[in-house]
């Protein structure tokens, strides 16, 4: 079979090494789900992290007590959307850690893929687990969810020589018993159905792994050199997950789902910035993709084996062109409307056109903007910590500063975030090594290095002869913007880390405001929001801090200086008189101030629109001095500023001298 794409990822020697990439903010789940241990119960729930079990963060907690497994008390982080314009990005800063170098490090070659995929919120009664019992089967198919149950969703493959009658059956199976309400999702089962039949690239180096054949009578795309097993992790598909760019479309199924699912969508691609040209030019953002589509009247199975336009066209398939699109605006319904709608975004490509070529709609297509290309932050060999990014901001972990995607629909979305860590050395050329040069290397090699006969090991696994880790956030939700941010850039100040001291912590971190050192403009908007979880109990292995063991409790309160651990009480606290609330503009500053310094246990001082009198300090409910029974996550305050100014702020549960420091700083600049 002809090799068709150049692929970055599957040439070089690599020594085998356990390096890890963790997520730091948004919080990482490494397919942590609510474990009540200090490792992940399962590696393979969502998918293939090939981290550290010891890596990630719960799905948050809405309440002060475990979500057990009610979807409804999980808490999923809130970020407003961009808007069209350049000047009303909503920016978050996401942030990682790598173990085995990055950037400019002599020692590797390594690049860092982040991506992201949305599909429309709906409501409570959308989730799988609720709603009318008539639409659950068609919504748990396509719903994104973090599940409340730590295992993978099983599937059951297909079995030698499958007829339509057998897929059928096969798929009738899988969909309702297999694909549980309450597991996690990300890709949905069609796509990893497509994996399973989709033929693996014969032209990629694969070394000396042996992709057996399947039931189907060759080597799957499940099957790649890192996993020539073809281990399965959720729905994800293990040769797309290996390599980038993908040179089919992603996650992209017939029709546009019901919650119209994106493809996954390139944030950026951080790496040798030399390769940019060819990165944009094969992004799926805005370059279509083909697939193999059949039409056959005997076969209910649309896809299938091949992967190329020759093979496709040699079984009577059509090779199908698909359109990737952020979203689809389906209130416009003429070409004139949709070209108005793009003179109005600076931020998207929208047109008038069709989400794969054999489909005569025409729709209004929302495509994401071009991929953000650049060099990885610097950083050292074997080890989880800071790396160079220059700078005030030089001495944090590696990160790069995300415009939120702007939905010109309007509409909430769900989405998740994907970042890949890829790393190689340059015993061969990354980009010429193909199948062609499989029996270069072996496993473990013995060489003669001294000349005299006596042998020495060298280690080296070719699994890991260029290798991918991953993690991804949990499921968070992108709101539409109010009238009120028009026109404004909207940073968002969260908090990462979870409960115990830095050796029980790692691989994630103790607590800390991400960004600790954030400078705005007066006009400027700030969004302080965190989550936790109740359920880190890590059976005595990371039980180190404040207040109940196992449990993440933030709050912000003003302090004097950076260099102090007491903060102001509230009367003194006068930066708050400086804020307003963009999401509760009845809130004054004190209820602000109340609502930061509780974690949301008090909403404000007295009642207003926002804050009912029962949960305001009216009415005093006994909050516990640790904050042990304050909600473990809070959506906080949109707030905009009367004038300049300047805080210093610090957590009073976590923030223990000698120990950690949870501090931040905010600068508002006239």
């Amino acid at each position: 079979m002809m090799r068709y794409f150049e692929i970055l990822l599957f040439v070089i020697i690599f020594n085998a090494v356990f390096a890890d990439v963790f997520l730091q903010n948004p919080r990482g789940s490494n397919n942590r789900v609510n474990e009540l241990a200090a490792n992940r119960k399962g590696n393979n729930r969502l998918f293939d992290s090939q981290n550290n079990a010891k890596g990630g963060y719960n799905v948050g907690d809405r309440l002060d007590t475990p979500h057990v497994d009610e979807q409804s008390r999980q808490y999923s982080m809130q970020y407003y959307a961009s808007g069209p314009s350049e000047a009303e990005a909503s920016k978050l800063m996401v942030e990682w850690t790598n173990q085995h170098g990055c950037g400019d490090n002599p020692k590797l070659i390594c690049n860092i893929v982040v991506q992201y995929m949305c599909q429309s919120n709906g409501t409570h009664e959308d989730h799988p687990q609720y709603g009318e019992e008539e639409t659950k089967l068609a919504r748990k198919l396509v719903y994104m969810r973090d599940g409340t149950l730590s295992g993978a969703p099983t599937y059951r493959q297909a079995a030698k020589k499958e007829n339509p009658t057998m897929f059928q059956v096969r798929t009738k199976d899988n969909m309702e018993n297999n694909v549980l309400a309450g597991k996690g999702q990300h890709e949905t089962y069609w796509w990893h159905d497509t994996c399973r039949y989709r033929e693996a690239n014969q032209g990629l180096y694969t070394a000396d792994q042996n992709r057996k054949k399947g039931n189907i009578g060759y080597a799957e795309a499940h099957k790649t050199r890192q996993n020539s097993g073809g281990g399965k992790s959720g729905y994800e598909c293990p040769e797309e997950r290996d390599y980038y760019p993908y040179w089919q479309p992603t996650n992209q199924q017939e029709d546009v789902s019901m919650y119209q699912n994106t493809p996954w969508l390139d944030l950026a691609w951080l790496g040798d910035t030399s390769r940019c040209e060819y990165i944009k030019a094969n992004s799926y953002n805005q370059n279509p993709k083909h697939r193999c589509v059949y039409n056959r009247d005997d076969d209910l199975r649309s896809y299938g084996r091949e992967i190329s336009k020759e093979a496709c066209t040699l079984v009577g398939g059509d090779w199908v062109e698909f359109t990737s699109f952020l979203e689809i605006l389906d209130d416009i319904d003429n070409e004139g409307d949709c070209e108005a709608a793009n003179d109005n975004d600076a931020r998207n490509k929208i047109f008038w056109g069709k989400t794969r070529s054999d489909n005569e709609k025409m729709q209004c297509i929302v495509q994401a903007p071009e991929v953000i290309c650049d060099k990885a932050p610097y950083s050292r060999v074997n080890h989880l910590g800071n790396a160079d990014m220059g700078g005030m901001t030089g001495q944090n972990a590696s990160r790069i500063e995300m415009d939120m995607p702007h939905f010109p629909s309007g509409e909430a979305k769900r989405c998740v975030l994907r970042l890949r860590y890829n790393i190689t050395t340059t015993d061969y050329d990354p980009l010429t090594t193909d199948s062609n040069s499989n029996d270069a290397i072996t496993d473990n090699p013995q060489l003669d290095i001294l000349g005299n006969g006596e042998l020495l090991d060298i280690n080296l696994n070719t699994n890991q002869i260029g290798r991918t880790f991953q993690d991804r956030s949990h499921i968070f939700v992108v709101l539409p913007r109010t009238e009120a941010m028009a026109g404004k850039t909207l940073y968002n100040l969260n908090v990462e880390g979870k409960r115990g001291n830095l050796e029980e912590t790692v691989p994630a971190t103790e607590y800390g405001f991400v960004p600790d050192r954030l400078v705005v403009k007066k006009d400027d908007l700030v969004h302080i929001q965190w989550t936790g979880s109740n359920t880190h109990k890590n059976n005595n292995d990371g039980n180190t801090g404040q207040g109940a063991q196992g449990t993440d409790r933030n709050n912000l309160l003003q302090m004097e200086s950076l260099s102090k651990n007491t903060p102001f009480t509230l009367a003194d606290a006068k930066f708050w008189n400086n804020v307003e609330s963009v999401t509760n503009p009845e809130a004054t500053s004190e209820d602000i101030a109340v609502g930061f310094a509780t974690s949301g246990f008090y909403c404000g001082k007295k009642e207003s629109g926002g804050c009912p009198k029962e949960f305001s300090m009216e009415k005093s409910r006994g909050l516990i001095k640790s904050l042990n029974n304050a909600p473990a996550s809070y959506f906080g305050h949109v707030l905009k500023f009367k004038g300049a100014g300047s805080m210093f702020y610090m957590c009073s549960r976590n923030n223990d001298f000698s120990n950690r420091s949870q501090k931040g700083a905010l600068w508002v600049e006239g």
